[in-house]
């Protein structure tokens, strides 16, 4: 199978080196001046030396009061630390770089928030300038390209939704009026920008809540987008407000229910759940836009270089976006390029990083990262594999009487320090599966079944990627505890 994810793409003038992005993730390092600070250039230029084609930097507000801890470009103050930034991540490798631009409404503690039935015409019209002249700012200020933000709670996002509720030119009585907001924000930037600089778009394909729109609109769109000059559209799911859980005294958090889930899928869902959506979207732009150049990108729980791949080579998307496959290791493109895919250090979709900006604290991989690091930690120039000490690792497995397996072993040995341990799982018989990773020696595994054997083996890896040689299987019997288990059994036995 050809690398098709290491192959370069034109997007407008611009040759991205490969086809993995870093989607805009929100990083919680900005102060509340929203200017460029050494954390967010850290994040960002750690990027860039892990060689991935394109980093979407985070959404950056378009307002021109303050917005908490978020960066901003509202207005030309803010200019000289995007240059910086920019520089400093061309400096750093060869990725090309985004800004992601965005505008959002008031939200309170209460509960309370600011919808877009409650913005006058002027409003509105202030809103689709500012993003016209922040949009300039990001061409003065370097950047490879430009994203406009219409996805997940969001303002734009807002006007694109079926529960948009004005009943004007701009409500949610047809596509076309909930398209006209977006529609002039992109008429507008490209006017700004000129035909030749980069815009990409990121919107949801599916809202993933009651009454919200799907792939049936999303096609639309996408063709609507592309028609007015967008170079590609970055597709996503989910990440509303409505389906929010809301605690009392904070602010909701739109990530929060089953479409945040959609939005950042956790280990419990399926590879890759929102891939159907970018097929839909880059089969509909082919037939009825041949003449268009738009990619489409694709997100959410893609693990490897080689699963993106064969989205690739399926005709599904044109780009792949890895957000906490890449924060988990952003040496990644680099590894694969190198082929040492083997050595990824890889994501387990446990969400803490989603936790954490829940929780208004900075956005790191809290699950695979030492405690100390607030970025990624640089891998050694290390070709030598952590290995297990004399006595062999020792592992074993208990059954809790709640039917987890808690699965424990000895510490590995390293010259350069072991960074983690990967879980790998046979099910009766079957072949291993990686199915967790642990910075400790022990791991529980909740979705063991009574009547079933498993056996269990670990992998050490050390802070370059390299694996040790796999432990001796630990199989464990996991027998009924359950009366209803056992009347089951007994069924069975009487059927056969």
């Amino acid at each position: 199978m050809t690398n098709l994810i290491l192959a370069p793409i034109r997007i407008n003038q611009l040759t991205l080196p490969n086809r993995m992005i870093v989607p805009a993730m929100v990083t919680r390092l900005s102060g509340e001046d929203g200017l460029v600070n050494q954390a967010i250039t850290d994040r960002y230029t750690r990027f860039a030396r892990g060689e991935v084609g394109l980093i979407v930097v985070e959404a950056t507000a378009v307002h021109q009061s303050k917005s908490g801890p978020l960066l901003r470009l509202g207005s030309d103050e803010f200019l000289d630390g995007h240059r910086e930034l920019v520089a400093r991540i061309h400096d750093n490798g060869p990725s090309k770089v985004a800004l992601q631009i965005i505008h959002f409404l008031k939200i309170a503690r209460s509960g309370w928030r600011q919808t877009v039935d409650m913005l006058s015409q002027d409003e509105i019209k202030a809103i689709i300038q500012a993003y016209a002249d922040t949009a300039a700012r990001v061409r003065e200020a370097g950047y490879d390209a430009v994203e406009l933000h219409m996805a997940h709670a969001y303002t734009l996002s807002s006007f694109l939704s079926t529960r948009n509720k004005r009943r004007d030119e701009y409500g949610g009585r047809s596509l076309e009026t909930r398209l006209r907001v977006p529609s002039e924000v992109m008429l507008r930037v490209r006017q700004r920008v000129g035909d030749d600089y980069p815009i990409g778009v990121r919107f949801d394909a599916e809202e993933c809540i009651k009454d919200g729109y799907g792939l049936n609109d999303a096609k639309y769109m996408a063709l609507r987008l592309a028609q007015l000059g967008a170079n590609y559209v970055s597709l996503s799911a989910g990440g509303k407000f409505e389906d929010a859980q809301h605690e009392e005294g904070e602010a909701p958090y739109p990530y929060t229910g089953y479409s945040g889930d959609r939005t950042m899928p956790p280990a419990s869902f399926q590879d890759a759940p929102n891939v159907y959506l970018a097929a839909g979207v880059k089969a509909f732009l082919a037939t009825h836009a041949p003449q268009l150049t738009t990619k489409v990108v694709t997100t959410g729980k893609i693990r490897t270089p080689s699963d993106g791949n064969a989205i690739l080579q399926a005709g599904n998307a044109d780009m792949i976006g890895f957000a906490r496959a890449l924060l988990a290791d952003p040496d990644m493109p680099k590894k694969a390029r190198l082929g040492r895919e083997n050595t990824i250090v890889r994501c387990i979709y446990g969400n803490v990083c989603k936790q954490l900006d829940e929780n208004f604290k900075q956005v790191r991989c809290g699950s695979l990262w030492p405690r100390e690091f607030l970025h990624a930690p640089e891998a050694p120039n290390d070709d030598i594999a952590p290995t297990w000490p004399d006595e062999g690792p020792h592992i074993s497995t208990k059954l809790n009487d709640d039917g987890r397996v808690r699965v424990t072993w000895k510490p590995a040995i390293d010259p350069q320090g072991v960074y983690g341990y990967e879980v790998l799982r046979a099910s009766n018989g079957g072949a291993f599966e990686h199915v967790s990773s642990s910075l400790t020696t022990n791991y529980v595994d909740e979705t063991a079944l009574a009547g079933n054997v498993y056996g269990y083996c670990v992998r050490a890896y050390d802070f370059a990627g390299n694996r040790s040689v796999a432990s001796a299987m630990a199989e464990i019997v996991v027998s009924p505890r359950f009366e209803w288990v056992n009347k089951l059994a007994l069924n069975h036995e009487s059927t056969i």
